[in-house]
C-alpha cells in the first residue's frame, strides 16, 4: 500500500463539486482525514480539467466517488498508476468503474446498503399510506371540505392482513421484507434468482411474476434496471392487478410500461406512488402531474439532505477498513453488475 509522506494514502475526492460538504460533516471529514491525505478544495468532476488534478491523480491510491463522478477510463488508470481501491459514496458504481478498473485488480466498494435504508423506509410508509386509503381519503376529503364517514364510505380500507407483493430480492427489497415483519401484512415475492429455502428465510411466499401482480393489494418494485427487466410490468401484467390496488415504484422508471400504467390510472381502477419515471422527468403535459389517485415524487426516496451523512460515513468506515489492510464490507465484485443497479 503506498503512503504520503506522512503514512497515510493519498485519496482524491472525484464527483459533483456541491457534494463534499453534504456527505462529510465537520466530524467526518475529521475522520476521513485522520485515515487519508485528501485535499477537501480539490474536487474532480473532469479528469481533463486542470494540472491539480493531475498532479493528484498521480499520487492517488483511493479515489472517493459520488454523483457525477466521470468514467474511470483506462486512460484516467494510466494518469493514475498508483491507483488501488475505489469507495463510492453513492449506490450503483456501473456508470463510472469501467472493465479497464476491474482488468487492473482495483478493489471497488459501494455505499449502497447505506442508500437502501431511506428507499425503504419511504416505501414503507408509502405502503401503509396506501393499506390505510390515504390519498382517497385525503383527495375527498379535500374536494367535498366536510365530514368523511371514513366508516361507512370505505369499509375496506385497513393494513390488516393486507396483501403486499415485493418484485426483487435485492438490498431495498429485502429492507423493506424486514421492517413489513412487525405489520399484519401477508407477503409475498418474485424474484427468479431466489429459491424456496431462501424465500422461507426471509419469511415470504414466493410466487411467480404474474401470480404477485393478480394476487396482491399492494406491489412494490425493487429490481434492477436491466436490458431483461424494461417493462416487466406491462399492460397484461397491469390490467391484471386487482381492482383498487396500488402499485409503488421506487426502484427505476424503465421497470414499467409507463404509458400503459397511465392508462390504467386514468380509469381509476389503479393506484400508484411513483418516485421514479421514464422518462426521468415526466413531460409537462403528463397525466401524472394531475391524476388523484397517483402519487407522484421526484426520486426523493433515496438518500437526501441528512441522509447524505449516512453514504459518507458509510464511505469513511469503508476507507478505515482499507487502511487497516481489511477487506471492503460493502465490497462490489464485477459479476455482480449483471444483476444489479
Amino acid at each position: 500500500m503506498s503512503t504520503s509522506r506522512d503514512n497515510r494514502p493519498q485519496a482524491v475526492l472525484a464527483m459533483r463539486r456541491d457534494l463534499p460538504p453534504r456527505l462529510f460533516d465537520r466530524p467526518l471529514w475529521n475522520r476521513l482525514h485522520s485515515l487519508v491525505a485528501v485535499a477537501p478544495d480539490l474536487v474532480l468532476d473532469d479528469f481533463d480539467a486542470s494540472a491539480a488534478g493531475t498532479a493528484a491523480l498521480a499520487d492517488a491510491e483511493i479515489l472517493i466517488t459520488g454523483w457525477e463522478c466521470p468514467p474511470i477510463t483506462a486512460a484516467v488508470l494510466d494518469a493514475a498508476p498508483r491507483l488501488a481501491a475505489v469507495v463510492h459514496t453513492g449506490g450503483s458504481v456501473k456508470a463510472h468503474v469501467t472493465e479497464a478498473c476491474w482488468a487492473r485488480g482495483v478493489v471497488v466498494s459501494s455505499a449502497a446498503a447505506a442508500n437502501a435504508l431511506p428507499v425503504a423506509e419511504y416505501t414503507i410508509a408509502a405502503v401503509i399510506l396506501a393499506a390505510k386509503g390515504a390519498r382517497a381519503l385525503e383527495t375527498a376529503y379535500r374536494a367535498r371540505r366536510g365530514g368523511i364517514d371514513a366508516l361507512t364510505e370505505y369499509p375496506g380500507i385497513g393494513g390488516y392482513r393486507r396483501t403486499v407483493g415485493v418484485v426483487g430480492a435485492s438490498r431495498i427489497g429485502r429492507r423493506v421484507i424486514e421492517l413489513l415483519r412487525p405489520f399484519d401484512f401477508e407477503v409475498s415475492l418474485y424474484d427468479p434468482l431466489v429459491d424456496t429455502d431462501e424465500a422461507r428465510r426471509l419469511g415470504v411466499r414466493l410466487v411467480d411474476l404474474p401470480d404477485l401482480l393478480r394476487g396482491n393489494d399492494i406491489v412494490t418494485l425493487h429490481a434492477p434496471s436491466l436490458p431483461s427487466t424494461r417493462h416487466m410490468i406491462d399492460r397484461a401484467g397491469l390490467a391484471s392487478m386487482r381492482d383498487g390496488a396500488t402499485l409503488i415504484n421506487t426502484a427505476r422508471g424503465a421497470l414499467v410500461d409507463q404509458d400503459a400504467l397511465v392508462r390504467e390510472l386514468v380509469t381509476g381502477r389503479l393506484h400508484a406512488v411513483i418516485d421514479v419515471t421514464d422518462p426521468e422527468v415526466p413531460p409537462a403535459d403528463s397525466p401524472l402531474y394531475d391524476l388523484p389517485n397517483a402519487v407522484l415524487t421526484p426520486h426523493i426516496a433515496g438518500a437526501l439532505g441528512n441522509e447524505l451523512h449516512r453514504l459518507g460515513a458509510c464511505a469513511v468506515d469503508e476507507i478505515g477498513r482499507y487502511v487497516a489492510g481489511l477487506p471492503f464490507a460493502h465490497g462490489v465484485a464485477p459479476h455482480e453488475l449483471e444483476y444489479t443497479a
